[in-house]
């Protein structure tokens, strides 16, 4: 073993089920035992948590929402969990992170690596403030079955589970039936009724999910008042020229589109943004922007 990997196992921590949080323990099928990695206290675990997951090959949107929710709900101090996956799984991550926040890595694989390899970087990340953690031991290799498996885990550490995109037979769906099998409250992030995308999510709506148009819907189910989120959220350059745009009144999206010269991709990303902040609203297809408060 290199010196690398064996500095690896050193700092690997492990919980017995005893020593599992409260909301992990009272799941269906808790694993035997926990193994951590990171400079995350193991209270982290305990701490109110929203998991937020989806489907690997996102929408430019999908991918600017998962970042947002994660950015927004780990600045307001909730524990932001997901599965260190492409996709939703990450940009919920590096949103949290940007937030300079609290984020949980679920792996499907041994404790000892990070997966997929193209994640080492975010793992590394992740690990500097809070933990990766797994059921299996070090030197096990990911398998497909793993996956579904470990989404209980992701389920089970949080109060509330975010679906932003979904395939009909995404994992993400998964993760929603473990979540609302033990309980917990589950979210989904409406899309477009033509898109492969929101088939997944849009049924879950259909069969009673509580729909998702702001950070503020998960905010209100762990009571955090709006004097403990951030008064003025950050935005990105492209929702900044948008907003820009918004404070000299409402438009359409032809007509902001127009005025930004943004295409319509990065156009719809920069609205669901500010929608999703609160910094803007949409009716009879005209966006307006929303004075912050404080």
């Amino acid at each position: 073993m290199s010196t690398a990997a064996l500095e690896t196992v050193s700092r690997i921590r492990k919980l017995r089920r005893a020593e599992f949080p409260e909301l992990l323990r009272q799941i269906h099928d808790p694993p035997r035992a926990l193994f951590l990695r990171g400079a995350g206290d193991v209270n982290l675990l305990a701490r109110p948590a929203v998991a937020i997951v989806g489907a690997r090959a996102c929408s430019p949107y999908g991918a600017q929402v998962a970042r947002m929710l994660g950015r927004e709900l780990a600045a307001a101090g909730l524990v932001v969990v997901s599965g260190l996956a492409r996709g939703v799984d990450g940009e919920a991550h590096r949103g949290a992170l940007e937030a300079e926040g609290l984020t949980v890595a679920v792996l499907g694989c041994g404790i000892d690596r990070d997966y997929p390899a193209a994640h080492a970087e975010l793992g590394r990340r992740i690990r500097e403030r809070g933990l990766i953690v797994s059921e299996y031991e070090p030197g096990v290799e990911p398998a497909p079955w793993r996956f579904p498996a470990r989404n209980r885990i992701i389920a089970g550490l949080a109060a509330a589970t975010v679906i932003v995109e979904a395939r009909e037979r995404s994992g993400a769906l998964i993760t929603a039936d473990f979540a609302l099998e033990d309980g917990r409250e589950v979210f989904a992030v409406p899309g477009e009724i033509t898109g492969s995308l929101a088939t997944g999510t849009n049924r879950l709506l259909r069969q009673g999910a509580t729909p998702l148009t702001s950070a503020e819907d998960v905010l209100e189910l762990f009571g955090l008042a709006a004097s403990q989120r951030r008064q003025a959220p950050s935005v990105g350059a492209n929702a900044g020229a948008v907003l820009g745009q918004l404070a000299e009144g409402a438009a359409t999206a032809d007509e902001l589109a127009r005025a930004t010269g943004l295409e319509p991709g990065p156009l719809a990303a920069a609205l669901a943004e500010l929608e999703l902040v609160g910094l803007a609203t949409e009716a009879a297809g005209r966006y307006r922007g929303v004075m912050p408060p404080g």
